[in-house]
Order: C-alpha cells, then sequence, then structure tokens
C-alpha cells in the first residue's frame, strides 16, 4: 500500500459520476482558485487568486501517481483536479508530460475553465484527452453572483477562452452546467445558458446540482424531474450527471483513518464512495468513519437522503 506520507499528491481512486473511477491528482493548495463558488463542496475560496505559479514540483508528483497505480485499484482516468483550481499551476503541460512516462491511461484536467483565454493554459490543457469545464451562467450578473470571481474574471473572458480552445482542442471537451436552486433553474436563465454553450460547442452537455454539501450551506439540490426538463433545453439537450454506480473493487483488509479524512478532505463522500475508492468492505468503511465521528474528526450531512462525510471545519 502506497504510505499516507509519499502519497502527497494523490488521492482515491475515488468514484466520479463523469469519469468512472478516477485517481485523483492535487497540485494547487486548498482553495487556491480563481472562483469562489456558492455551490463548491470544498467551502469558501480562502485565496482567491489568477497568478499561475509552480505550487508543487512535478518530479515527486509523478513519483506519487507512479507508485499509487503499483499498489491501488485500477482506474479508469488519471484526473487532475483536487482542492484547487488546476490551471493555476504554471507547469501543468510539463506534469501531463511526466503522467504520460508512467502511464497510457487517459488523463482528464477538472477545471473551471477562467483561464483559457491564457494562452499557456491553453496549451497546457490540449496535451489532455478529457477536458472538463465549467460554465453555470448565461450573462455576466449571473456569473458574477453564482461563481463570485476574481476581480479579473470577466463572463466576457471565460466564454471567449472556452469557444477558443474548443475551436484549437483535438480531445473531447465534456461542459458542465451546476443548476443552482433559486437563482439559475428557471428556464430563462438555462436558455441563456445553452445559447452560449452553441457557440463553445463541446462535446458534451452534463448538468449537475448540490446533492453534496456546499459553500453556501442553505443551497437545495434541483430535483431530477426538473433536472430532466432543464436538459431538454439544450440542443442537442444536456445529460443530467447520474450518482456513480461501479461493483466492488478488489477488498483490502484495513486502511488508516488518515487516508480517510484525507480524501474526505478533497471531497465529501458517502460510505460507498470510501468504499469503492479505496478497496474496502463498506463495513470496514462504516467502522473507520463512525471512529472518526466520536474522535471528532469528520462531521455527517445528509443530502437528499443519502449520508455525506467531510472533515471537522478547522480554522485554515
Amino acid at each position: 500500500m502506497v504510505t499516507e506520507q509519499r502519497a502527497k499528491y494523490v488521492y482515491g481512486p475515488v468514484p466520479s459520476r463523469r469519469l468512472g473511477l478516477s485517481l485523483g491528482v492535487d497540485i494547487v493548495p486548498f482553495k487556491n482558485c480563481t472562483l469562489d463558488c456558492v455551490y463548491c463542496q470544498l467551502g469558501r475560496t480562502t485565496t482567491l487568486t489568477v497568478e499561475r505559479q509552480v505550487f508543487v514540483p512535478i518530479e515527486p508528483v509523478v513519483a506519487d501517481v507512479a507508485a499509487a497505480l503499483r499498489d491501488r485499484p485500477t482506474p479508469d482516468f488519471i484526473t487532475i483536479s483536487g482542492s484547487g483550481e488546476p490551471t493555476l499551476h504554471s507547469q501543468l503541460g510539463e506534469l501531463i508530460d511526466g503522467l504520460r512516462s508512467v502511464t497510457h491511461l487517459p488523463i482528464a484536467i477538472v477545471t473551471n475553465g477562467t483561464l483559457l483565454w491564457m494562452p499557456g493554459v491553453c496549451s497546457d490543457c490540449a496535451k489532455a484527452d478529457v477536458v472538463l469545464p465549467s460554465l453555470d451562467a448565461g450573462d455576466a450578473e449571473t456569473f458574477r453572483r453564482v461563481n463570485r470571481p476574481h476581480p479579473d474574471i470577466t463572463f466576457e473572458k471565460l466564454v471567449s477562452g472556452l469557444r477558443a480552445f474548443r475551436e484549437e482542442y483535438e480531445g473531447q471537451m465534456w461542459l458542465e452546467v451546476f443548476i443552482v436552486k433559486g437563482m439559475t433553474d428557471a428556464e430563462d436563465a438555462v436558455r441563456a445558458i445553452a445559447d452560449v454553450v452553441k457557440e463553445i460547442k463541446p462535446n458534451r452537455v452534463q448538468l449537475n446540482t448540490a446533492v453534496r454539501p456546499t459553500a453556501e450551506s442553505e443551497l437545495q439540490p434541483v430535483s431530477l424531474e426538473r433536472m430532466k426538463e432543464l436538459a431538454a433545453l439544450f440542443d442537442p439537450p444536456a445529460e443530467v450527471v447520474a450518482d456513480f454506480r461501479r461493483p466492488q473493487a478488489e477488498v483490502r483488509e484495513s486502511a488508516s483513518a488518515e487516508v480517510i479524512v484525507e480524501m474526505l478532505s478533497r471531497r465529501p463522500a458517502t460510505v460507498e464512495d470510501l468504499a469503492a475508492g479505496l478497496g474496502l468492505h463498506p463495513n470496514e468503511v462504516v467502522k473507520l468513519v463512525d471512529e472518526l465521528k466520536q474522535a471528532g474528526a469528520v462531521t455527517e450531512e445528509v443530502r437528499s437522503g443519502r449520508r455525506y462525510f467531510r472533515p471537522a471545519r478547522k480554522d485554515r
């Protein structure tokens, strides 16, 4: 098993509703982001920035991935994502080159897309097999309310970057649209987004909503029935992202509580999510999570009838 100390930049594999079983690669410190989205599952942004820099060196990241691929369940994707906006790392392209040297698995980048207007970001992301950016608004005012961007990020820059990247990119572009109840779930708001999507021409459009705990705790998910109605407003119709379902991976007898806390620090998860991602039997995960709850290390929240766990809040 990869030790927690060595696997500093890798988490999972975790079940992803969009990418199957995903080995996450985290290269930007917690909540360094260009946006402060109301729906973010990691909470409020602590460092709102557009400055690209080398947050972590590339070599140990690649080594972590290589070790994880030897010792953990085989993922469907290597996914550059994590706890900050990955395109803020100025050596993103070099990282992808390094990953290609240790695996033939497809590489995906989950990004908010706000820096794709920068030529360097565009060329870096073009090295990935799948790029999954976001578009949550059809106009500038809604963009400011939902995504709360850095002052240097405008709606016009976001859209122009997405459009320019799509024109040059030869891989798959899957655009996520997050529907926020009470903010963007009205038909006119979604039609405005759909009009912009026509300009961008992604390979897929995937609708999401607040099924996990969010930065603003009062947000509620849009119902599945309503999501299906809104998906039909896109041409061609969008797909509603469904919960991940996959047969149990190979079972390990035990895993440290630290590994679970590390995974939860990247994204809230259910017992089923943790079991699939760690290759554990769900009963083992329940015991570990209960111990962490009793110790005050994790908290529980019920969302849409499902129990999600996340680390207890601390001053960051």
